[in-house]
C-alpha cells in the first residue's frame, strides 16, 4: 500500500488549503481518500503506483504542498478514515513528509525496499519539470492534457497552433508521460520488492 501524506507549506500566509485538496481529489481512485489529519496536513491511502504519483507529483509541484510517501503494510482492515489508520506505512509516510519539508523538492519516498530512493529521484524528476515551466507553459499543457488537440488549445488561447507547440515544447511536455510512467513504475517496484 502507499500512504500519502502532504503538509501544506506557509499555511499561516496563504490560508487553509486543505478544503481545496478535498474537493480536487474527492474522486480520485484510492483506497482511502483524503482527510484532514490535523492542523494543515492530508493524508490518503493509495494502491496503484500510477495514482500515487501522479497525486504526489501535482501537489509538490504547486509549491504549497509537503508530500511524504510511505510504502509497507497497514493494518487491516482499514478504519473508514485514512487518519485513523496505523501500520509501517503510515509511520513511514510521518518520516517521509516531515524530511520532504527541508528540501528544494518537497517530496519524499520512504519504504523498506530499496528501490524507494529510486522512486523518489524519479518523482523529483518530474516535480522540478513540473515545476519549470511558465505561465503559458501551464496553460498550454493543461488544455493538451485535458484531450484538445494543439490546434483546439490554440484556438482556446486565442494564439496560433505553431505558438502553442512552442509552448508545449518549452514546458518540456514531451517527456511528462514518460517520467510519470518511470515514477509509477519504481513505486510498483518498491512495493513488490519490500525487505
Amino acid at each position: 500500500m502507499f500512504v500519502l501524506t502532504a503538509d501544506q507549506r506557509d499555511s499561516t500566509t496563504t490560508g487553509d488549503g486543505v478544503p481545496s485538496i478535498l474537493t480536487t481529489y474527492a474522486g480520485i481512485p484510492a483506497v482511502r481518500g483524503f482527510d484532514r489529519t490535523a492542523g494543515d496536513e492530508v493524508e490518503a491511502v493509495f494502491d496503484d503506483p500510477a495514482v500515487t504519483a501522479r497525486v504526489a507529483a501535482e501537489l509538490a509541484a504547486s509549491g504549497e504542498w509537503s508530500v511524504g510517501i510511505g510504502v509497507d503494510d497497514v493494518e487491516l482492515p482499514l478504519p473508514a478514515e485514512a487518519r485513523a489508520g496505523r501500520g509501517p506505512a503510515f509511520v513511514a509516510a510521518r518520516t517521509a513528509v516531515e524530511t520532504a519539508k527541508g528540501r528544494r523538492i518537497p517530496v519524499r519516498v520512504e519504504g523498506a525496499s530499496r528501490w524507494c530512493r529510486d522512486a523518489e529521484t524519479a518523482l523529483c524528476l518530474l516535480v522540478d519539470l513540473m515545476e519549470g515551466r511558465t505561465e503559458a507553459g501551464r496553460e498550454a499543457v493543461d488544455l493538451v492534457s485535458s484531450g484538445l488537440t494543439q490546434a483546439q488549445a490554440a484556438e482556446r488561447l486565442g494564439i496560433s497552433p505553431q505558438a502553442v507547440s512552442l509552448r508545449l515544447r518549452s514546458a518540456r511536455w514531451d517527456l511528462q508521460s514518460d517520467t510519470e510512467r518511470l515514477a509509477a513504475s519504481l513505486l510498483g517496484l518498491c512495493e513488490e520488492n519490500r525487505c
